[in-house]
């Protein structure tokens, strides 16, 4: 269930069940008085009519056994079984009594008297007395018939009770909020709090370090989505200190390996000036030979060096571009012709086939493109010969520029990472002309600014072959 459906429910209860607690206590309670309003107490009858008729039986059957056999048994059942007391009194004198005395009768009596002993009914205290008087047989008999009449409260007695069961209902909502409350606490809050307390110690785990930490969550409320947002957070947050671990450790690869190839050419140009000047170098053909060498030396540096200033511009997005509408297959042609008898000379045959295509591009990142897919495939000639052949094709969506060789390759695991920055496929760095690994990556940041892709795979029977898919 969610939270925002318990806690339509919570609402819900928080007034139906102390408007239900309260309306049944109310309904007890006027149930209460109303019975103690219609039930009484002593006589149990229900009004004065009832007790006077009662006070009317008894004198008959009173003036059936004077006449008769004076026999008051038949009425002593009728004043039990209504707790009454009767007296019977004839020339002032008691000449009969039947039940106990209470401390009203005397008052009672007293105004009876006043009022000649007619036929009366006078209540008192709760207290009540039936007075009528009978003439039998020449003599006169007052009957007094005494009663606990309760058939009505007084004002005072409602007002009390009242009061007593509003009191009574107060305590009841009060009560039923409380427990309310309470159970409702429960069921809602301590589902968010059970909840809040795994995203505590989801942020705990990822605060110490522990990124594989994901939270298991399958209940069907609104915390889901930041479960899962959570662990789609971990997640990245992993892939980005794993990205950046090996950016640091690509970094301090950069170092050692820009060092090595800085200290090799620069020991080179060092020995051959001190051969130079220690006159190792005599003649002139030698000391031609050695400022050709180091001349040699001195262009690999300033490559090694346009090289890394190439790959920080593009890394920081300061390097400037300059896209126009040009003929891809003139370009590439026009590079290849400028490198064609160089490579020829150092055993590369370069091989081209393009059609005829026209892209929207800048033209300093195509001839970056291509010189340094040719220069990989230089450093990394083992054999005597070796050939690059490069194709052009037209696509559906654009075109494919492709660059395969017939040299050595590399280990199938390298491919994903040979686009990866400073990244060697021979760690081991023995190869002085190995390069400093920046050639691949600064070829992969320029495709990806002219908004195509690249890829590498391993060519049959040997060698690479890189591919570069470009928009038109």
């Amino acid at each position: 269930m969610t939270i925002k459906r318990r806690l339509f429910w919570s609402n819900i209860l928080m007034i139906v069940v102390p408007a239900a607690a309260a309306a049944l206590i109310g309904i007890l309670c006027i149930g209460l008085i109303w019975l103690s309003l219609t039930g009484g107490a002593g006589l149990e009858i229900e009004d004065q009519e009832d007790f006077d008729h009662a006070g009317m039986a008894i004198s008959e059957m009173f003036e059936y056994g004077i006449w008769g056999t004076s026999d008051f048994s038949p009425i002593k059942p009728i004043l039990d079984n209504n707790h009454m007391s009767l007296q019977i009194v004839s020339d002032e004198k008691v000449i009969f009594e039947y039940g106990s005395k209470e401390d009203a009768d005397e008052a009672l009596l007293s105004a009876a008297r006043l009022l000649g002993g007619s036929l009366c009914t006078i209540t008192l205290d709760g207290r009540s007395l039936y007075v009528e008087k009978e003439r039998v047989k020449g003599e006169d008999y007052i009957i007094c018939l005494f009663g606990n009449y309760h058939g009505r409260q007084t004002y005072s007695e409602i007002k009390v009770a009242l009061t007593l069961s509003a009191i009574v209902i107060l305590f009841t909502i009060f009560v039923s909020i409380l427990l309310t409350n309470r159970f409702l606490t429960k069921f809602v809050f301590k589902r968010i709090e059970e909840t809040l307390h795994i995203l505590a110690g989801g942020v705990h785990e990822i605060r110490d370090g522990n990124l594989e930490y994901r939270i298991v969550y399958d209940r069907k409320d609104e915390f889901q989505p930041v479960c899962e947002d959570f662990n789609e957070m971990a997640a990245r947050l992993k892939s980005s200190v794993d990205g950046m671990q090996r950016q640091e450790l690509s970094r301090k690869e950069l170092i050692a390996g820009i060092s090595h190839d800085l200290r090799s050419p620069l020991t080179s140009i060092q020995a051959y000036v001190e051969g130079l000047l220690d006159g190792v170098a005599r003649t002139p053909e030698a000391q031609k030979r050695y400022l050709e060498t180091i001349k040699v030396k001195a262009q690999d540096l300033a490559h090694i060096i346009s090289q890394l200033f190439l790959f920080s511009k593009m890394d920081l997005g300061e390097n400037p571009e300059n896209p126009c509408n040009l003929r891809l297959d003139e370009k590439i042609a026009e590079v290849v012709a400028a490198l064609e008898e160089e490579y020829r000379e150092h055993g590369i045959d370069i091989h081209l086939e393009a059609d005829p295509v026209e892209i929207c591009a800048d033209p300093v990142y195509l001839h970056r493109i291509v010189t340094n897919i040719l220069e990989n495939s230089l450093k990394y000639k083992e054999k005597e010969s070796g050939n690059v052949w490069i194709c052009l094709k037209r696509t559906a969506g654009g075109c494919r520029l492709s660059f395969a060789d017939d040299g050595p390759g590399v280990p199938e695991a390298a491919l994903p990472h040979l686009f990866d920055v400073f990244y060697r496929s021979d760690p081991s760095r023995q190869n002085p002309g190995g390069g400093s690994g920046l050639g691949l990556a600064i070829v992969a940041g320029a495709v990806r600014r002219m908004g195509g892709t690249i890829q590498a795979r391993l060519n049959e029977p040997e060698g690479l072959c890189i591919c570069i898919d470009l928009p038109v």
